[in-house]
């Protein structure tokens, strides 16, 4: 694999995502990601697994410039449902994930976080869906996943203004499980890690299948409507000005339309 790393220490999994310099989600890098998840449930020998970023960012986001290379709604379409596929992979395996976000965990980056059945956090970190600021919305189930641990009122907020918070705003939010500092945050999560590995396989597997019960029936129905939503609204002006916009580092100048 080209942009991400995995080791195995005492049956905990370690994914290092290494896609300098914003750890961007491109379609490859999760293509690798799914490929790798093929290879760790195939060779069952990690009990958690713990995702973080390496370099400055957990992840900023989606890649943009991926955007400009596609042309039908079809493409945009099949780009949020790949989203979709990858992550709904991780939030339903027998394997607790434990996402470790230090400097910003952003749009596709947040996402990712959210799939994640734990979260820890640095207190100055960024996270958000700043996907309205670029004329468009988010694609990888940020609008049904975010509410779940937010509720809705926050959810609107963040989502609409798309203005990042900090991780102790998360963690006050009910969005993080723990804060940590920068120097701390990986021990935490892999103390953390080697709690939950001391349990027994069988009984871990079955509490990973027993709380996605609580999981609302709409949420299949909602992560369906938001693919064709993401794909409808990359055919608005507004949604090639606003990734413009971000390309040449400038204020978009939307137009409503």
């Amino acid at each position: 694999m080209r942009l991400l790393q995995f080791q195995l220490e005492d049956k905990i999994g370690i994914i290092t995502i290494k896609s300098p310099p914003a750890n961007a989600l491109s379609t490859t890098l999760l293509n690798e990601l799914d490929q790798l998840l093929d290879r760790v449930q195939e060779e069952q020998l990690a009990k958690v697994i713990v995702i973080k970023g390496d370099g400055r960012f957990f992840s900023a986001g989606a890649d943009v410039k991926e955007f400009t290379n596609l042309q039908e709604t079809s493409d945009f379409k099949a780009l949020a449902q790949r989203g979709h596929k990858v992550f709904d992979r991780i939030e339903n395996s027998s394997i607790p994930f434990i996402a470790a976000i230090h400097g910003a965990a952003l749009g596709g980056g947040l996402e990712l976080a959210l799939a994640c059945h734990i979260r820890i956090v640095t207190e100055n970190a960024k996270l958000g869906l700043p996907e309205l600021n670029l004329g468009i919305i988010p694609g990888f189930a940020g609008t049904q996943r975010l509410p779940r641990y937010v509720g809705t009122a926050k959810a609107y907020e963040m989502i609409l203004t798309g203005e990042p918070i900090t991780g102790s705003e998360a963690y006050s939010w009910g969005l993080v499980n723990r804060v940590a500092s920068e120097n701390d945050l990986l021990d935490e999560a892999m103390s953390l890690a080697k709690q939950i590995a001391e349990k027994s396989k069988p009984s871990i597997e079955r509490i990973m299948k027993l709380i996605p019960y609580a999981k609302t029936s709409q949420f299949v129905e909602g992560v369906e409507k938001e693919a064709l939503l993401f794909s409808e609204v990359f055919g608005s002006e507004d949604a090639k000005e606003g990734v413009q916009a971000f390309l040449e580092k400038r204020q978009p100048q939307f137009k409503d339309k």
